[in-house]
């Protein structure tokens, strides 16, 4: 019976382990994706600015 705590403890490691990596896996996309929107956001602005004046 000593194999039951050793099967128990491997399967939550792995449970952990794969939790841990999706976690830092969905924070890393996240920042990715910030990055991404605030350069298109910037690229925008710029390109408003650049009609505005061409308005004027």
């Amino acid at each position: 019976m000593i194999w039951v705590p050793i099967l128990l403890g491997t399967f939550k490691l792995a449970v952990f382990g794969t939790g841990m990596f999706f976690a830092i896996k969905w924070h890393y996309d996240q920042g990715k994706k910030k990055k991404e929107e605030d350069a298109r956001r910037a690229a925008e602005r710029t390109a408003a600015e650049v009609a505005r004046a061409e308005a004027e």
